[in-house]
């Protein structure tokens, strides 16, 4: 993947954990789908898109949120017994 390169495997530029908790934040409290636009309007502070774009693809690699055409959606759920439930269901 190349994100932020200069070369293809080359990463110039990694966010702050303090950015990425900001867009983490942001993405749990919308109650919609957010564009890349609208998600840097709500965000606190300023953020670069391609930094932004890292970010995202963070999230989604870790299942936190769904990155779609339509917009970005928070989906990460902790609950336990959504867990439970998941493992002892039925597969059909």
């Amino acid at each position: 993947m190349q994100l932020l390169t200069k070369k293809k495997n080359e990463v110039i530029h990694y966010p702050s954990l303090r950015t990425v908790l900001m867009v983490e934040h942001t993405l749990k409290n919308a109650n919609t789908l957010l564009t890349r636009e609208e998600l840097k309007r709500e965000l606190p502070r300023k953020v670069m898109h391609q930094t932004l774009n890292v970010i995202l693809q963070y999230l989604e690699n870790s299942g936190k949120i769904l990155d779609g055409r339509k917009g970005i959606l928070w989906i990460f759920n902790p609950s336990e017994k959504l867990d439970k439930a998941i493992t002892k269901g039925i597969e059909l």
